[in-house]
């Protein structure tokens, strides 16, 4: 289902003009129009979904396979010497586009700021205790 007030349901369903790389019946790829590197494009699931809990399996079956397809073509087309897959869940997790959608982002080997975290530490206790707490919801 679409919603009409979401402005990617609207590029996905070429409602707003983008420069599209790539359509199917289930998704649009569109080019960011903030781009982290030179390439850096979105996959959008054309239906409304608004994030990996609400994504069907025969919808998210179709975006690795296809994210993999991109970063071939940035590798041999673009000069990317590698590429990241991206997909941010919740405001915390830094979305701000509440529509799913999958940022495939070229890497050119420069000084790219790249998506990094820094290792923490946990206890054996604490990480048996949190993998307890979610054993419960799976």
């Amino acid at each position: 289902m679409r919603d009409d007030s979401c402005i990617f349901c609207k590029l996905a369903n070429g409602d707003i003009p983008t420069t599209t790389l790539y359509e199917d019946e289930t998704f649009r790829v569109i080019f960011d129009a903030s781009p982290a590197t030179k390439g850096h494009v979105l996959i959008i699931p054309k239906e409304h979904y608004k994030d990996l809990t609400e994504l069907p399996q025969n919808i998210a079956s179709g975006i690795m396979p296809l994210a993999g397809k991109i970063g071939r073509a940035m590798i041999s087309e673009i000069g990317a010497k590698g590429f990241n897959v991206v997909q941010n869940n919740g405001e915390a997790a830094g979305q701000t586009v509440m529509h799913f959608h999958t940022h495939i982002i070229p890497r050119y080997g420069k000084a790219d700021e790249m998506v990094q975290w820094k290792p923490g530490t946990t206890s054996p206790e604490e990480l048996s205790q949190v993998c307890e707490n979610l054993k419960k919801s799976l």
